[in-house]
């Protein structure tokens, strides 16, 4: 078990986050949902500053998935595991 927060569970199959499973995992999921799809509706025009929005939104919900996730990320080979 790691020591630090547990916002997110582990993908049985393959490597990565799967769904949130705290309110902290949620929030952070709401949020960078709102932020994509704000920022597409009102940049939908302008894509430079919609990619300058999207690109910095993107790579921190995957840090901040990342540290968080129950186990972290590696392979898992589902029961196997």
């Amino acid at each position: 078990m790691s020591d630090g927060p547990e916002w997110f569970s582990a993908k049985r199959f393959g490597s990565g986050s799967a769904m949130p499973c705290s309110w902290q995992g949620w929030l952070v999921m709401i949020c960078y949902f709102a932020v994509s799809i704000g920022s597409a509706f009102l940049f939908a025009r302008q894509p430079v500053i919609l990619l300058s929005i999207l690109v910095p939104a993107t790579i921190i919900f995957l840090l901040v998935a990342a540290r968080t996730t129950r186990g972290g990320w590696r392979w898992r080979w589902g029961d196997r595991d």
